[in-house]
């Protein structure tokens, strides 16, 4: 009696999370379309002046006398002189900056040139909640509003990357970049994946749980002895980009969060690593045994003539609450440890991100109306600070100042 009961409940519980999955699954399509146009897909709020002058790495003043010339794309005004800028017409701005500037002064459209080769970062954590997604979306877009050419590709079965960009993977049924990875005569280029976003300059390669299909190909391919495709794993991603190479200056990837064939996969493709630790004892604690794990791994890929040649590799502190003791040891330790792998920026815990994340929302989307002035402030402080410091190491790769 009691194994025919064990059983019963092993068969309820199949059943009922299937149907929970569902009904979550069709409640979040609702919430998708009451937040979003009917269309399903996300617009984008429009910048101030200060933003689009913090963007466009000019003065508030400059842009201003541009728009009394009659100069460049004409923004909203409002009856009080207040100005606003939309992503394209801060992308038009740029290309008239960098048309009609100073042949001395800086360059305004940072894409790559002439012998600079597409870099690729990728976003790690061995452990869930650091921050790892939160951390590519805003990096993607934030390289986007400065004017690069970018490509966000979600490695993270979850999709939460993509459910950021408004796409909900059991609804929109997009390829994912499996599509591009299979070992099958179905294989299709990356660009069959490609998707624009609401971001002028970014693009993403969305997820979905097929990407889980690679773990479980990869070893059965590397087994085949009629094949090389399967021992040769790690190069899928890296050979899937040369498709697209000359349209992009950087990659963006958000690796799943576990040391599978997959993170192997991005690593190998990629030219700068940064790896998200929250900084609490046991999140550092499952750190170190991440970077234990990954060293022996990529030691046995190198012995078989593969390395992971990176150009830098950072760790960044996130959700950091300077105000708590232990927390702040904790960095300590670890600027002490690491002191030449760290961002000297740390992003900031703060309720405007996760506020904004609940309507799925980056805090470069939210409206600053939203949230107490001093407190979307100091968060959009922190995480600029700490993603100009991450392009600031994507320029010095390619040798510029």
């Amino acid at each position: 009696m009691d194994a025919i009961s064990a059983n019963t409940v092993e068969l309820d519980f199949d059943t009922t999370i299937l149907e929970q999955g569902e009904r979550v699954s069709d409640k979040l399509n609702i919430l998708r379309f009451e937040q979003f146009p009917p269309d399903a897909t996300k617009g984008l709020r429009s910048f101030s002046l200060a933003e689009a002058a913090e963007f466009l790495g000019v003065t508030a003043s400059h842009i201003k006398k541009l728009h009394l010339e009659g100069k460049g794309p004409q923004p909203a005004t409002t009856l009080t002189g207040r100005r606003t800028y939309t992503a394209e017409q801060m992308l038009e701005l740029r290309h008239f900056l960098d048309k009609h500037g100073r042949a001395d002064v800086k360059r305004y459209v940072p894409h790559r040139r002439a012998g600079e080769p597409l870099q690729i970062l990728s976003v790690v954590n061995f452990k869930g909640g650091s921050g790892k997604t939160t951390t590519a979306a805003h990096l993607a877009q934030y390289l986007a509003l400065t004017g690069h050419r970018v490509l966000a590709i979600d490695l993270d079965p979850q999709a939460s990357l993509s459910a950021l960009h408004g796409i909900q993977p059991e609804l929109d049924k997009n390829p994912s970049l499996y599509e591009a990875l299979r070992y099958d005569a179905d294989r299709k280029p990356i660009s069959h994946t490609i998707r624009p976003t609401n971001f002028p300059g970014l693009h993403i390669v969305p997820a979905n749980l097929e990407l889980q299909e690679y773990e479980y190909e990869t070893p059965l391919a590397a087994a085949d002895r009629s094949s090389t495709e399967g021992r040769s794993f790690f190069t899928r991603i890296s050979s899937a980009l040369k498709e697209v190479d000359d349209r992009y200056d950087v990659v963006v990837i958000d690796c799943p969060p576990q040391l599978g064939y997959l993170t192997l996969t991005a690593l190998t493709a990629s030219t700068s690593v940064l790896i998200t630790v929250h900084p609490q004892m046991l999140d550092i604690l499952s750190m170190s045994q991440f970077l234990l794990m990954l060293g022996g791994i990529l030691r046995s890929i190198k012995s078989v003539g593969v390395a992971v040649k990176l150009k830098w590799f950072r760790y960044l502190v996130t959700r950091y609450e300077p105000t708590d003791g232990p927390q702040a040891q904790m960095v300590g330790f670890m600027q002490a440890m690491f002191a030449g792998n760290m961002l000297s920026h740390q992003m900031l815990k703060s309720t405007a991100i996760s506020d904004a994340g609940i309507t799925k929302q980056t805090l470069y989307e939210v409206e600053k109306s939203q949230f107490i002035r001093a407190t979307y402030e100091r968060a959009m402080e922190s995480m600029n600070a700490v993603n100009s410091e991450i392009a600031g190491l994507i320029h010095n790769a390619w040798g510029r100042r």
